[in-house]
């Protein structure tokens, strides 16, 4: 895609309603606000927000609405809330945003305030998350495929899905983590970046030592 992005713009890629897209309005002018204190996006995205933040996160809805259709969702390393607090404000599911960066949940518990929107906030490391099991796992420009996995292995319910942005390197990434994992993977183009890609697991399991 080329040339300006916006609001508009985004609604009619989306066709979400008013009502959301107001929220998804309020959300943006806040992380424009908090931006100048918390490193919550790269300031050179800012101007493409939209785009490079917005639809690349909305891009997973009918992904995950053709998944399950009332899922539990938790985002690793949610940050500034791109894809979860994005998917929740657009209704996809119940939502639980994890990370370690209490600043950076402070904005989302503000982000949510605003929004009206009701998502559960976890403070904690990934590989230390405890009580937590659920349909759907995203996270965006985390970790390597491979360490993606450890965390969410212990998180996914037994049919569950991982959906992973990931760029590149995507296929590389998969290879070297069947090294250790094995999976059922499919992938999506992404919407945003012709070179990116979004990456499906199912059916995640720990390779057994000595095979």
């Amino acid at each position: 895609m080329s040339g300006e992005f916006d609001a508009a713009a985004f609604g009619r890629a989306t066709h979400v309603s008013r009502e959301t897209l107001d929220k998804l309005g309020a959300y943006a002018a806040l992380l424009e606000k908090w931006q100048r204190s918390i490193n919550l996006v790269s300031t050179a995205t800012l101007p493409d927000l939209w785009r490079r933040h917005f639809l690349d996160s909305a891009q997973l809805a009918p992904l995950i609405r053709a998944a399950h259709g009332r899922p539990r969702c938790a985002d690793l390393g949610a940050g500034g809330g791109f894809p979860g607090m994005v998917l929740a404000i657009m209704g996809v599911g119940t939502w639980t945003l994890i990370d370690s960066d209490r600043r950076k949940l402070t904005f989302l518990q503000e982000a949510a305030r605003v929004t009206g929107v009701s998502v559960k906030l976890v403070p904690s490391r990934l590989e230390a998350v405890e009580g937590t099991i659920v349909d759907i796992i995203t996270a965006r420009a985390l970790a390597p495929l491979d360490r993606l996995l450890g965390y969410a292995a212990p998180l996914l319910a037994a049919d569950g899905r991982a959906f992973f942005l990931k760029g590149r390197d995507a296929e590389a990434e998969m290879a070297a983590a069947r090294k250790h994992w094995t999976f059922r993977a499919e992938t999506f183009p992404s919407v945003t970046d012709d070179e990116a890609k979004i990456i499906q697991i199912q059916e995640v399991a720990r390779v057994a030592e000595g095979n």
